[in-house]
This record gives structure tokens, sequence and C-alpha cells, in this order.
């Protein structure tokens, strides 16, 4: 089919075009994840069959404590009972540099299947650099496994991924304290760990009563230890009776949050160049022949067809919410062509007026403590951090509501030209405005890019290395394009949405 063979064609011309840019190694990590995902997605000749609720859980936690080892030992253990296919731990951590560096990078895909269910599993990185990889394969997830190493006990990541879970609203979670092997099982050890894990559930907004534990270890389970193994199907069943079955909404229009994209050349000067997108459909059904908006970050909005929806190397005639899938699309004008150039992750795809784009919102947020891993001092208006909704991560410029009504003041008493003497008393005011670690507070956001926002959104705030805070959409104010901010990609200042050179 067409699907297939877009993505077959794309493998051998990855394969044998030469590429001359500079940035070679950039190049190769592309050219390398484009072929697997060709190679992968090729391979997608027969159909899936919708037998069993699907859901999408994963591993998180911190790094070396056994994420991506667990992984391969649930796939491993099932596949014995023909509920998965077994993948090793190369198979998974599969792109050059998680080979050389022997860490998770990039949020990986698979599957099995329970007795009940049929799962999508995200194996998320550990390793603060690849903290924001974490959030996009989190913002995924109807439940999640958290691991926790029995050696080690909870380390800075397990904290930090315990409040993105908490703050992005995942709803479930399944505790598996791995690597008790390293403690010759020592129960007051293993309970000892257990206790403190279930402090920081308590912490973090999750009822400890409600989160199982299972103890086990994976690398054993690996080696063909029998009771080992038995732990890791405990542990599919914990996920069973313990991660709900969400509701599906199938009659409000299409949406998806783009995760990755994959460039698909064309084959001859006449066929149009074309992507596929993947990531998990929020809403909605996506059918071959529907007519979609590529929408958000800074491109404004572009339409496009879809040309074939596929899931774990099985084609469907369509996704439903829940699905992690990858939807190849071409242009619907001819004369157009769709690539990474004006296809990024943190786009949203939907069907057409499905969404409304802004880049002013108002929002309720509470920002952390240093003690809690955020900020040690306070911040004053124009703070200018990073906000990750659903798999985007953009710039925004926080303001304050009094600031707002100040200038409102301002344009009354000395009009709305920016003078010289009204700039100066703005600033005066602003100095005084602050918001301090621990606080809850109503803020004025100005994003980099318009953005498909809406009322109830939840997002997280980094800077830097550190999560700062999180916040949930409160208004969604207005799209003006006269009003721009150095954003994420932007090397000077000009209009929002616009692609600087």
């Amino acid at each position: 089919n067409s699907f297939c063979t877009l993505l077959a064609r794309s493998a051998a011309l990855v394969g044998s075009a030469p590429f001359l840019h500079p940035q070679a190694s950039e190049q190769h990590h592309t050219r390398t994840m484009l072929r697997a995902t060709a190679r992968r997605c090729a391979a997608a000749t027969e159909s899936y069959t919708r037998t069993k609720p699907h859901l999408i859980i994963g591993t998180i936690g911190h790094v070396d404590h056994g994420k991506t080892t667990l992984t391969s030992a649930i796939t491993t253990i099932l596949s014995k009972k023909g509920q998965a296919k077994a993948m090793d731990y190369e198979s998974i951590d599969k792109s050059p540099e998680e080979k050389e560096r022997k860490i998770t990078i990039n949020a990986t895909h698979v599957e099995y299947e329970s007795e009940t269910r049929h799962y999508g599993h995200i194996d998320c990185p550990g390793h603060m650099d690849f903290i924001k990889n974490m959030i996009t394969g989190a913002a995924q997830m109807d439940g999640a496994i958290i691991v926790v190493a029995a050696n080690d006990g909870p380390k800075p990541q397990t904290r930090e991924h315990l409040l993105l879970a908490s703050q992005i609203g995942l709803p479930a979670l399944v505790c598996f304290v791995n690597k008790c092997d390293m403690v010759d099982f020592d129960a007051e050890l293993i309970e000892l760990v257990k206790m403190e894990i279930q402090e920081l559930l308590e912490k973090y907004k999750f009822d400890p009563e409600k989160v199982p534990f299972i103890e086990g270890s994976a690398i054993q389970a690996l080696n063909g230890d029998a009771k080992m193994e038995q732990k890791i199907v405990d542990l599919v069943k914990a996920c069973d009776e313990h991660i709900p079955t969400p509701p599906r909404t199938t009659d409000k229009p299409f949406l998806m949050p783009i995760e990755q994209v994959y460039d698909i050349p064309p084959a001859t000067p006449k066929d149009l160049h074309s992507v596929i997108v993947t990531g998990r459909i929020d809403q909605g059904v996506a059918k071959v022949g529907d007519a979609v908006e590529l929408v958000g970050m800074q491109y404004g909005k572009h339409t496009a067809t879809i040309k074939g929806v596929e899931m774990y190397k099985k084609l469907m005639e369509q996704g439903e919410p829940g699905d992690s899938v990858g939807i190849s699309l071409i242009p619907t004008n001819e004369a157009k062509r769709l690539d990474k150039k004006i296809v990024e992750r943190g786009m949203v795809i939907s069907a057409p007026g499905a969404t409304k784009l802004f880049n002013k919102i108002k929002a309720n947020v509470y920002v952390l403590t240093a003690e809690e891993g955020g900020r040690r001092t306070a911040f004053h208006p124009h703070y200018r951090p990073q906000f990750f909704f659903r798999c985007a991560d953009i710039t925004g410029d926080i303001s304050f509501p009094e600031v707002e009504a100040f200038a409102k003041e301002m344009d009354t008493k000395h009009g709305k030209e920016n003078s010289p003497e009204k700039q100066q008393e703005l600033k005066e005011f602003e100095k005084k405005q602050m918001c301090m670690p621990g606080d809850n507070r109503e803020v004025c956001i100005t994003l980099a890019y318009p953005m498909p926002v809406e009322k109830g959104l939840k997002f997280a705030i980094r800077e830097g290395q550190i999560t700062v805070g999180a916040g949930v959409v409160s208004d969604c104010v207005a799209l003006d394009k006269g009003v721009s901010i150095d954003g994420k990609k932007q090397k000077k200042k000009g209009p929002a949405g616009k692609k600087k050179k």
C-alpha cells in the first residue's frame, strides 16, 4: 500500500543518498533514526485488530535504576506466552548515541499484551539532560511504572519524575523495586526503600495506599530465574488491576500532539514531498483520506491529507483515542510540500477548524521551593522560562495581572504611546512585583509562538536543568500578532509566527 511504499522508498533513499551538510554527526543520527523507522514501518503489512482495550504505560525513574532492562524483561517473559516480541536491551536503546553512552536518550516505544489488555510501553530516559524527552513520553501515558533500585533508593530524577508525573496529571502508578539481588533480598532494607518511596508519593499527591509494590530483579528475570520471572508477570498483572482504563473521547474532532517527524522524499519529480508524524491521539479518530491541519509553533497552519495510519508494525483503517500511531501525510496543495522544515515536534495535527491559536494566556501556577528542587529566589515580570505543553517546548514571558492592570492605567494617564516617562513608571512598578518559591499565583503568559491551547490544559515550567513549577491554563486571552518575544528558535525580535533565517 501507499504508506509502506513511502517508507520503503525512504529507507532506500536514506541508505544511498550522500549527506554533505557540515553537521555530520547530527545528520548521521537523523539518518540512523529514519532508517530504523522506515524498516519498522515498512514491515507493516498486516492489519491491527482491536480485540482488547489499548493503554499506554511506561517506565520512569532515575538513570541506571533499570528501566530499559525491565522493559526488556517484560517483553521477553511475555514472549514465552505469545503476548509480546522479545526485545533485548540493545534493540530498545538502539541509536548510536544511546549505545555509546549506555543510557536512554529518546523515549522508546514497544508493545505487549496481558490477559486482558494491549499495552503500548514507553521507556523514558532517566538522565537529567534528557528530561524534556521524558516529559514528552510521560504526557502520552495512561499510567506509569516507577522503577527504583533497592541498592540506591530514591534519587534526584526519581523525585523529579514523580513531580512531573503529578504535574501532568498521570492518573496511576505501579512501583517496581528493582535490583533486589544487589542487596541479597534483604527484607528490612527493601522495606526502608519502600517507605522512602511512599513518602515521596504522598508528597507529590499520589495515594501510597493505591500504589502496589513489586520487588524483584529485572536482570535475573532475563537470566531465567523462575521466581524473578514470576515477579515480572505479577508486575503486568498489577498494571491490569491498578491502572484504570481511561474514558476515550471519540465524538470530538481529531487531535494529536506531534512527538516525532520523519521526512519522506519524493521518488519522482511528480510525487509530493510528504512526512510521517508520530504521537498519541488525544481525541477523535484519524482515518485514511481525512483532511487535517498542522498547527502551532512558528509555522502557522498547514493543511494535509492522511495517506496511511499504522501502530506497532500493523496497518489501521483508523486510529482512535489513546493509540500511539504513525500517520503518513501529504500536502493538499500540490504547489506546497511537507517536510521537517515546516513540521516539527510540539505542533498539533487536528481536524480542520478544531483548534484555535493563542499566544497570550492566563494560568494558575505553583512555583517549587528549593527543597522541592525548584528556584532559590523569586522571579519578577518578564521572567522567561520554558513551558512544556503536551509535546511542545516553548519559551514564554511571565507577567502578573497587577502589572497588566497598571499598564492599562498608564495608557489612560499617558496615552498609548510609549513615552520615556510612562516606561520608567511601569518599570518602577514591575520591580516591586515578584513571585516567591512556594507561591500559588495567577500569571499572564506571552508565548513565543501561537499555540493550540485550551482552558484546563496542564503544563510544566523549566529553567535550565531544573523544574521550577507547574500550572494549568485558566483563560485563553488572545492571538496578538503584534506581540513577540525572543523565542526558542528566534535570534532576534520579529513578528510572532515568522521563521527566522
